[in-house]
C-alpha cells in the first residue's frame, strides 16, 4: 500500500468513525504478534514435538493434563513479559471517546487490550491469566505465576484447568451474546489483526454489515488482504501498531476524540 493509498484510506476510515455513535473492534492475533506474542498456531502445527491439538483441545486434556498444564504455563511466562504495543493504546484511547458505545470483542487471550486500558472487551475465547475448577466451576484470576501441572482449586482441591476455548468446545453464551449485539447495533466495524477465518469470531462481519436499516461501516487494519477484505468499506495496511495510532491521530485532529 502506497503512502498516498494509505493516507486516503486513512481520511476515509477517520470521515467513517467521525460520524458512528457506536463502534465495534473484532481484533485477532496480529495485534498480539506485534507485542512479541507468538501466533498460537506454529508454522508448522506443533508445539515442541506435540501436536496443537494435543494441548489445547478436551482430547488432549483427557490424555495429558499435564502436559496442557505445561503448555499452557510456557504461553503465560511468554505474555509475562510482554506489554501492550501502540496500537493496544490507539484502542483505548478511541474506548475513552465513545465510552460505553465502544465494544472491543478479541480473540486473543494474553490480556493485552486490558493491561493498555480498555475496558469494555468481551474475550470471547477465555483468558490465559484464569482458571477453571472441574468440581465447582469456579472461575479466578490467577494472574501470570506459575501453577505447575497439576493446579488445586483453592476452595474445594478440585482439578483445575485453564479457562479457555479449546477447539471443538463452544464459546460462552453470555459472552458471545454480547459480541453479537455490539456487532449488530455499531456503526463502525473495526477488524484488526484477524484473518477472518475463524468462526464463529469472523461471521461478527457480516452481522454488522447485514444491520438495519444502515449496514456498518467496516474498517479492516491488517498487514495485507484476508477474507475480511471482501466485507471491508476501507482497507488500512501495515502493522497495527503504526496505523493504529495514525487514525487516532486524525481524530484528535479533527476533534472526534476531545
Amino acid at each position: 500500500m502506497s503512502a498516498t493509498e494509505l493516507d486516503s484510506a486513512l481520511s476515509q476510515a477517520a470521515h467513517y468513525l467521525q460520524a458512528a455513535q457506536r463502534v465495534c473492534v473484532l481484533t485477532g492475533a496480529g495485534v498480539s504478534a506485534e507485542s512479541g506474542v507468538p501466533t498460537f498456531r506454529a508454522s508448522d502445527g506443533l508445539w515442541e514435538g506435540h501436536r496443537i491439538d494435543d494441548v489445547a483441545s478436551p482430547e488432549g486434556w483427557y490424555r495429558n493434563p499435564a502436559l496442557v498444564w505445561q503448555f499452557y504455563n510456557a504461553r503465560r511466562a511468554n505474555v509475562a513479559q510482554v506489554k501492550p504495543n501502540p496500537g493496544h493504546y490507539a484502542l483505548a484511547e478511541m474506548e475513552r471517546r465513545w465510552g460505553q458505545n465502544f465494544t472491543l470483542v478479541t480473540q486473543n487471550v494474553d490480556g493485552l487490550h486490558l493491561a493498555a486500558g480498555n475496558r469494555n472487551v468481551l474475550e470471547i475465547h477465555g483468558s490465559l491469566r484464569q482458571t477453571r475448577c472441574l468440581s465447582c466451576a469456579a472461575v479466578d484470576d490467577r494472574g501470570l505465576k506459575p501453577l505447575g501441572d497439576a493446579p488445586r482449586c483453592p476452595r474445594c482441591q478440585g482439578r483445575l484447568r485453564p479457562h479457555i476455548v479449546w477447539f471443538g468446545e463452544a464459546l460462552d453464551d453470555a459472552i458471545w451474546w454480547a459480541a453479537l449485539e455490539a456487532a449488530s447495533a455499531c456503526d463502525v466495524l473495526l477488524v484488526v489483526g484477524t484473518s477472518a477465518v475463524v468462526y464463529p469470531a469472523a461471521s461478527l462481519i457480516p452481522v454488522a454489515k447485514r444491520r438495519r436499516p444502515t449496514p456498518a461501516q467496516v474498517i479492516e487494519v491488517n498487514l495485507t488482504t484476508t477474507d475480511a477484505s471482501d466485507w471491508a468499506d476501507v482497507g488500512l495496511y501495515g502493522p497495527s501498531g503504526i496505523i493504529l495510532p495514525q487514525l487516532v491521530q486524525r481524530l484528535e485532529y479533527s476533534g472526534a476524540l476531545s
